[in-house]
């Protein structure tokens, strides 16, 4: 089996951007990690430095390849970090898929 791992730590979020299955609403200090399995792409956060982590609202995504997993990952984090709603970003990277 093929998979490939990426997180990003200490990404600054505003209210309303992140949504957590198990969780709810986060803000402040927040991890995203993602892990491709070769077929789909897990998004997950967390409080950085916490030990739980929580499914992104929206997740999984198709992916097939582990560069566009990486491409996956880069445009949550890049979204989230300007205030764009990161299931919305999911939703844009199911669509492409």
């Amino acid at each position: 089996m093929t998979w490939a791992s990426w997180t990003t730590v200490g990404i600054h979020v505003l209210p309303g951007v992140v949504q957590a299955e198990e969780f709810g609403p986060m803000q402040g200090d927040l991890t995203i990690h993602t892990t491709w399995s070769g077929h789909e792409a897990d998004l997950a956060v967390q409080y950085s430095g916490a030990a739980d982590w929580y499914t992104l609202v929206g997740s999984p995504v198709p992916c097939h390849s582990e560069e566009d997993s990486r491409s996956y990952h880069q445009a949550v984090v890049d979204g989230v970090r300007e205030g764009e709603r990161a299931q919305d970003v999911l939703k844009k990277l199911a669509r492409t898929a």
